[in-house]
């Protein structure tokens, strides 16, 4: 027998430790894999104001006819998972006339897995909105308190610079000055081009005309929208949505899906929510300018014109009991705004200080309106500084939604909520069943056709390419942001089809090999080689194609491109790395010149 060369002993060899990272990536790739098999349940989360014994809970559900899979109580927190789907919304009617006026309820999901699996960090990945129902909403970004707050702003700093100036507001956000000196006129250009450089102006009867800029109009256009998406982004994650969509969708509005949530009216409370609080100086009788506000327990007050503080200083949150067991919000401010409190109440000891709670809403005439009151007037009884706690904001569910308004920070301008869609879970999981069926008969077929043309080396084009759904369904429920979405499983299928693109090509050029009189490893070694080139540039061209359609796209799209970029990824894992090991492990060695593959 002839011993084989030293050109045949080293090629279509792998290290020890490439055998290691293929084994231990396979492991965690399936166990990442193996919850999204088991599905979710549908579970229902309540919140007490007052601790309550989970046991009565599960005995009101049982007289109800609502069977009770499991159910977990951590502190005032009651997480009822049923045991049939079906029953979510039955069980939330029989639960929602149960519950307590301060109690809250949520709809969830819970993962099925074994509690092992659970706990080894391993989770289902995330379904979009078209699998797993839920709410979206359309949001218009009012941008008209926005233009008056700069008009306003203009006008106070014209009049606070410019002696005797008369400034007026105009119904198209321009300000204009009249019976303007030429010494007046001058210091009026001065103000804009020194303060307000996205400010133009031009001659008016005998004053000036002052508006902004075109460009300057849509860059704070540009930039409200842009932060109001911020805050909507805080504001759902307060909400434990972890798999929501938050896009700008055209110049002035905001789309938002909401996976799994299946109550739009608490949605609405806090996405639409427009909130904000500031600490005014109560007014002791002198006359000075001021303005008046209701106060909620009744009458008014009277308070100095601006502010001490706005919220946009407020960095964290709670709400809480004081002493008598009344509801309270405990502030944190930001190192700036705690020295502005301290500053302010060095010498105000003894002092009222105002509370008020601001938010916006629609008129009849679909103007955006600002409703502000007073919801405490409080002695400042030492100084201040980056912590204190106000009271007022009513019960107890009360302060726990304007604590969660004010951690997640107040819209910089209000939105309108201009369209609602709600999706059914059932229609959802209609679309997950049709979805993979698909999947499951292209996944066939392919298989089928592997098996018959290519006989021995298509049971390694099968294992390769099942081994890359797998990692594929690992990978997704492990990164962050990932979500499957109907065109995502169409990505699915698609994905099928270049895996076995990768084998096809390579399996092609090893018959070539053979054809041409290479014996079976020298031709395993030669086709690997010539189609690795071939294959980087048809994954690269569609890589490149998945980013493109990720980065433009929105919704629908971003999911079939996330899902097609994933899988080229793993497509080229498994169709390379892992063909690569078991080809070498079964016929790497084989000299044979004359062979059927």
């Amino acid at each position: 027998m002839k011993k084989p060369t030293r050109a045949s002993a080293v090629i279509n060899r792998y290290p020890a430790w490439k055998y290691v990272v293929l084994v231990v990536t396979l492991v965690v790739m399936t166990l990442s894999a193996l919850p999204s098999w088991y599905g979710e349940d549908a579970a229902i989360d309540i919140h007490w104001s007052h601790a309550k014994d989970a046991q009565s809970t599960e005995r009101y559900l049982e007289s109800q006819g609502i069977s009770v899979k499991a159910i977990n109580q951590q502190g005032e927190q009651t997480q009822i998972v049923l045991a049939d789907p079906n029953s979510q919304f039955t069980a939330q009617a029989a639960l929602t006339k149960w519950i307590g006026p301060d109690d809250s309820l949520a709809l969830s999901q819970q993962p099925a897995a074994p509690s092992w699996l659970l706990n080894m960090g391993f989770g289902p990945m995330s379904l979009g909105l078209d699998l797993r129902g839920g709410v979206q909403f359309l949001l218009d970004v009012d941008m008209a308190p926005v233009m008056n707050a700069q008009q306003q702003a203009v006008m106070q700093s014209l009049r606070s610079t410019v002696r005797g100036v008369r400034a007026q507001a105009q119904h198209d956000h321009s300000v204009t000055t009249s019976a303007l000196t030429d010494a007046q006129r001058q210091q009026v250009i001065e103000v804009v081009k020194k303060d307000y450089p996205g400010w133009q102006w031009r001659n008016h009867v005998d004053g000036l005309a002052l508006s902004m800029k075109p460009e300057e109009q849509e860059q704070l256009t540009r930039l409200t929208v842009i932060q109001n998406l911020q805050i909507l982004r805080s504001r759902i994650e307060e909400l434990g949505i972890t798999e929501a969509v938050v896009q700008r969708q055209g110049t002035n509005r905001i789309r938002i899906e909401l996976p799994g949530v299946q109550d739009p009216v608490a949605a609405k409370k806090v996405i639409g929510a427009t909130t904000s609080l500031a600490f005014y100086e109560v007014n002791q009788g002198e006359p000075v300018q001021g303005k008046t506000l209701p106060f909620n327990q009744g009458g008014t007050v009277s308070v100095k014109r601006l502010p001490v503080l706005t919220g946009e200083h407020i960095i964290d949150a709670r709400a809480g009991l004081d002493e008598m067991s009344q509801p309270q919000v405990n502030i944190v401010l930001d190192a700036a705004g705690g020295r502005i409190m301290s500053d302010f109440t060095r010498n105000k000891i003894g002092y009222p200080m105002a509370t008020a709670f601001s938010e916006y809403r629609q008129d009849a005439a679909g103007r955006s309106v600002v409703d502000t009151e007073v919801i405490s007037v409080a002695t400042i009884q030492s100084q201040l500084g980056s912590r204190f706690v106000i009271t007022g904001s009513g019960s107890m569910a009360e302060a726990q939604q304007l604590a969660l308004l004010l951690r997640a920070g107040s819209l910089t301008a209000p939105v309108v909520i201009v369209e609602e869609r709600t999706i059914g879970p059932t229609l959802g999981a209609e679309n997950i069943e049709n979805g993979f069926q698909a999947l499951a008969v292209g996944m066939g077929a392919t298989l089928l056709f592997m098996a018959l043309w290519y006989r021995r080396l298509g049971w390694v084009a099968n294992v390769a390419l099942v081994a890359n759904l797998v990692t594929l369904f690992g990978l997704m429920a492990l990164l962050p942001g990932a979500v499957l979405t109907l065109p995502g499983i169409a990505g699915l299928v698609l994905t099928v089809g270049m895996a076995v693109d990768t084998n096809v090509l390579i399996f092609e050029r090893i018959r070539d090999m053979i054809r041409q009189g290479h014996s079976l490893a020298r031709a395993i070694h030669l086709g690997f080689d010539r189609a690795l080139t071939t294959i980087w540039d048809a994954n690269l061209t569609t890589m490149i194609t998945a980013l493109v359609l990720y980065s433009i796209g929105n919704g629908p799209i971003q999911g079939f491109a996330l899902t097609l970029g994933l899988g080229l990824m793993t497509s080229l894992f498994t169709g390379v790395f892992l063909s690569r090991a078991l080809i070498n492990l079964v016929w790497g060695q084989d000299t044979r010149r004359k062979v059927t593959i």
